[in-house]
């Protein structure tokens, strides 16, 4: 178990907690502790630097912006077309004119404007979205893509908001981060993966430790209590299990949004039923949780595990998730047993079912053309080609280097020249990437080989020197094979790279 501390925000006042004490005589979201603060640095650029004051009433209701540009702009915009059906108001703040919209577009002058002043109707942008109907009704959430107007950002370009709230109103944002203390925050260009979502209101912030990063832990209320602290720990101990892979967190400044759903938006009774990766003004992964179902349920739950490992890579274009959706269940399974949740049979037999589910999904398809048609017929295809490719280089480069190289190794290189990253990846730009970071290429071959052929990579032959065999579905694990020594440190942490996370473990 990870030995760190724990921060909890009462308003947005950081505490930081080595034990939690509840205070009975405070509302259940209050703790008592000694206050200290969190400061997260801003990076230097050379670009443009637009700056926001964003202020929310305190019904939630109205949010009002003013924004300063440092030089002249022709275009804003916001990115989803309703956005302007929340729109109040937007002025030319210098010559103090009104601005009308064509589409998600403002009408600006020909020379531009340095200063805007806008309002909008917050609570109806949330009561668009479903979530507002089980959430508590102290929170709300909506996207920035309806709430935030603003200018293209170039790589170098940055805004920098600051959110003046009323008091016990709280926010959570994509952004990077600035100071805790005065809620402000760094914009910066990103890929648009999905919709990023904002709240806002009485929720639970946490901030833990994993492997020297601290994450940010937003737990929203829902009309049903939330064990918030042992929600935070279930947090902690899973982002944990992802250090494994090299010994730090992939991104210093990912924000968690744990969302209490119930059963009422996906049927069933999982305890997690769903979570999803939105690298979108920053990235942030969004758990859903069922808050009927005991926490110690969570735990069992793959979800949390396989959506941080998407962190592991870059954005990848949507096209070819193949890719991405592979790697991430290739290193769900083998980090859940480095973290001794699986074992090592049980992480090789789900591996192995799902290569079997993989081969038997469109079989006349390739991964690339599956992946860009979107066919839901395809879905063990493009979750599972992705998984051989990675199986396949990590064992080739453990081998050809006598355990030297590994896929771990790369992706620790990868992190540290290139995450998180502002731009959206293909398939090709990373593979290249891959073969960069190592000292005999591979991963392009590979890509070459797979990626638009029909079928399913043939991995049978690799299995079987791995020692692992499947006898009427039920695996079995051989250590007389061939590579049996390279399988079994699939499944263990590599102490080159993972020290610091086993320390703290």
């Amino acid at each position: 178990m990870l030995n760190t501390s724990i921060t909890v925000f009462i308003g947005s006042i950081p505490i930081t907690l080595r034990t939690i004490i509840i205070n009975e005589g405070l509302r259940r979201r209050r703790w008592t502790i000694a206050a200290t603060s969190l400061l997260i640095a801003a990076s230097t650029h050379a670009g443009d630097s637009h700056q926001y004051t964003i202020s929310v009433d305190a019904s939630l209701s109205k949010m009002t912006v003013a924004a300063r540009f440092s030089t002249a702009v022709t275009e804003i915009s916001a990115r989803s077309e309703d956005a302007p059906q929340i729109l109040d108001a937007a002025y030319d703040c210098d010559a103090g004119e009104k601005l009308d919209t064509r589409g998600r577009r403002l009408v600006l002058p020909k020379a531009g404007i340095t200063c805007l002043h806008y309002r909008v109707d917050l609570r109806e942008g949330a009561n668009s979205g479903r979530l507002s109907r089980i959430l508590d009704p102290a929170n709300i959430v909506v996207s920035p893509t309806l709430w935030m107007w603003r200018p293209r950002l170039s790589a170098a370009d940055e805004i920098h908001v600051q959110f003046r709230l009323p008091d016990n109103v709280q926010v959570s944002v994509p952004w990077q981060p600035l100071n805790d203390v005065d809620n402000s925050f760094r914009l910066v260009a990103s890929p648009q993966s999905g919709i990023a979502i904002a709240v806002f209101g009485a929720f639970d912030t946490v901030v833990v430790d994993v492997a020297g990063t601290a994450l940010r832990i937003a737990i929203l209320n829902s009309r049903s209590d939330v064990d918030t602290p042992a929600v935070a720990e279930w947090v902690r101990e899973t982002a944990g299990i992802i250090a494994l892979a090299y010994g730090r967190f992939p991104n210093t400044s990912a924000r968690i949004v744990v969302i209490p759903v119930g059963v009422s938006l996906w049927g069933g009774d999982s305890a997690v039923p769903f979570g999803r990766v939105v690298r979108d003004g920053g990235e942030t992964i969004e758990l859903f949780i069922n808050e009927q179902r005991p926490v110690s349920e969570y735990y069992g739950a793959w979800t949390a595990t396989h959506e941080f490992s998407h962190l592991l890579l870059p954005y990848v274009q949507r096209g070819q998730r193949w890719i991405s959706e592979g790697f991430a269940q290739y290193y769900q399974n083998l980090l859940l047993a480095r973290a001794g949740q699986y074992t090592e049979i049980h992480a090789w037999q789900e591996l192995v079912d799902g290569f079997e589910r993989g081969r038997q999904s469109a079989p006349d398809r390739s991964p690339n053309a599956a992946t860009a048609d979107g066919e839901r017929s395809a879905r063990m295809k493009i979750y599972w080609s992705g998984a051989a490719l990675a199986l396949m280089a990590d064992v080739e480069l453990r081998r050809r280097s006598g355990g030297g190289e590994s896929l771990d190794i790369v992706l620790d290189r990868m992190q540290q020249c290139c995450l998180p990253s502002a731009g959206t990846w293909s398939g090709v730009d990373l593979f290249r990437k891959f073969d960069t970071l190592v000292d005999e290429p591979l991963f392009m071959d590979l890509y070459r080989q797979y990626a638009d052929a029909t079928g399913f990579p043939d991995i049978r032959r690799l299995l079987e020197q791995l020692g692992v065999r499947a006898e009427g579905g039920e695996v079995r694990l051989s250590d007389d094979a061939e590579l049996a020594t390279i399988r079994r440190a699939l499944t263990i942490p590599d102490p080159r790279t993972s020290k610091r996370a086993t320390d703290e473990r």
